[in-house]
């Protein structure tokens, strides 16, 4: 009843025309550096902090976060249509949502996207509103042996996008986890593989490595096969056929639970709970072999996944002043800026603050909501522009996107070779989505595990000591051993096949 009480005051706080109108432009923004690829949230909310300096604190922060979420749904956009991640959340996005643009049902994948989209954002922020302090107690037991645990349960789901041979996706994974390993070590601060470059000490950055391998290398296959392109077929549909509906239901509704849980613990990124959404609808799914052809369930889960997962990482923001990603730690610097300290006393202290901001998520939503579904057929409409068009206007976004991430033409440089690796990789039927994941979870596996280790003197003993840990760990060998039975299932019955 408070929470209600709460909220409805917050409505008052958010409706004024000044924070409605910081809403909008806080989501539009969002939206556009969700569709150019490279720049991402966390790159748009640093710059855009000083703009907020004569604003109040709640206008301040309902645009900066606006920004935040909004970047969720622009990422899709160029996923579907280009074959482009916008930010490292929509990469799984590109397994089937493209597939479905090449088959004339781009509306479709947009007009799911944006529905699971907008309920994944509005449910994680009623249990933002609701439940989100005991859900957030509960996240602190979460420490370095807890998250190396759960990051390995994040990779054994990997094991499920290897595609048709687990010989070339462990080589995928292979290359990820040498990617990873690129830089700085996180708890030493030893150098590896920099081969005294300065540009290599951080690492390779995500989101250029992404748009190499998927973006660049479809132009890349695209201008191989330029003359033997046909038209595309038209857009008969922006709703999903009958039989689509309840499987796109229930994706979102699991991506929706899954991405809110995983908001929680601090450390994590919107791209795990997208990869365990992906890899959960595979193996629920009747029919895994669809998936990387178009299926549906793979847009609708992790669209609805990272969304969700935007409600959930603000609440140990709110109730404990604990970033849970970059962009949260960015939103954290802006709360300093204004006087505020995120935690406990701020919703006793500043509550119409506190609930003004959560309101204004819910009419972000909505804003996003309208600005994308009416709109789906529109931004659709770019697949069907001409290949020899097309490819140039792809290559100067994936360029500019690339130069964006630092102001430097190294990154450039690292897109185009990731884009000649991608090129060569699809030749040869190797998978990319294990090499991007793989890089995301490794690097945090490897921090939480050498943190762990450190905490227990040297010992692992620490990964089964903890209950949580050891239920993670348990998970990940049942799902492990799952995969390689059902790998072994499908290959002898392929046998079978060609025998008959």
């Amino acid at each position: 009843m408070e929470s209600f009480e709460g909220l409805l005051s917050g409505f008052t706080v958010a409706m004024t025309w000044q924070n409605l109108l910081y809403c909008l432009v806080g989501v539009t923004v969002g939206q556009l550096v969700g569709v150019l690829p490279g720049i991402g949230p966390t790159t748009a909310t640093a710059k855009l902090i000083p703009l907020t300096y004569g604003m109040s604190p709640v206008s301040a922060i309902i645009m900066l976060s606006g920004i935040y979420y909004g970047g969720m749904y622009g990422g899709t956009i160029t996923s579907v249509l280009i074959n482009t991640p916008g930010e490292a959340a929509s990469v799984i996005t590109c397994l089937d949502g493209h597939e479905m643009a090449k088959q004339g049902r781009a509306g479709v994948a947009l007009g799911i996207a944006a529905v699971g989209s907008f309920v994944g954002g509005i449910a994680s922020i009623i249990g933002l509103a609701l439940i989100g302090p005991p859900l957030a107690e509960f996240a602190l037991r979460f420490g370095p042996t807890e998250m190396f645990s759960l990051m390995l349960f994040g990779l054994t789901m990997v094991v499920g996008l290897m595609g048709t041979s687990i010989v070339r996706g462990l080589v995928a994974m292979f290359i990820g986890l040498s990617l990873s390993i690129i830089g700085m070590d996180p708890v030493s601060g030893v150098m590896r593989y920099t081969f005294g470059q300065p540009f290599l000490i951080e690492g390779l950055d995500l989101v250029t490595v992404s748009m190499g391998l998927f973006g660049l290398s479809e132009i890349f296959l695209g201008m191989e096969n330029l003359m033997a392109v046909g038209k595309p077929e038209k857009l008969t549909s922006l709703f999903p056929n009958k039989d689509e509906i309840r499987p796109a239901s229930l994706a979102i509704f699991r991506g929706t639970g899954l991405g809110f849980l995983i908001g929680l613990i601090p450390g994590t990124s919107s791209a795990v709970p997208a990869l365990i959404s992906y890899s959960l609808e595979k193996k629920l799914s009747k029919n895994p072999e669809r998936f990387g052809k178009g299926a549906i369930e793979g847009v609708a889960g992790p669209e609805t996944a990272n969304n969700s997962y935007c409600g959930g990482a603000m609440i140990p923001l709110l109730t404990l002043g604990i970033p849970s990603s970059p962009t949260i730690a960015i939103l954290l610097g802006a709360f300093i800026m204004h006087g505020l300290t995120p935690g406990p006393v701020l919703f006793t202290q500043d509550p119409t603050f506190v609930w003004g901001v959560i309101a204004s998520m819910f009419i972000g939503n909505a804003i996003l909501l309208i600005m994308n579904l009416p709109m789906a057929g529109w931004w659709a409409k770019i697949a069907m522009v001409p290949a020899k068009l097309l490819y140039p206007i792809v290559l100067i976004i994936c360029t500019i996107g690339a130069y964006t991430v630092s102001n430097d033409l190294w990154d450039v440089g690292v897109m185009l070779v990731f884009g000649v690796l991608g090129y060569v990789m699809k030749k040869i039927d190797i998978p990319m989505a294990p090499i991007v994941l793989t890089y995301v979870l490794s690097s945090m596996m490897e921090k939480a595990l050498l943190q762990s280790v450190k905490m227990n003197n040297g010992s692992l003993i620490g990964l089964v000591q903890s209950p949580i840990s050891l239920i993670m760990l348990i998970l990940a060998v049942i799902v492990l051993i799952s995969s390689v039975l059902a790998e072994i299932k499908n290959k002898k019955l392929a046998l079978a096949g060609e025998v008959d």
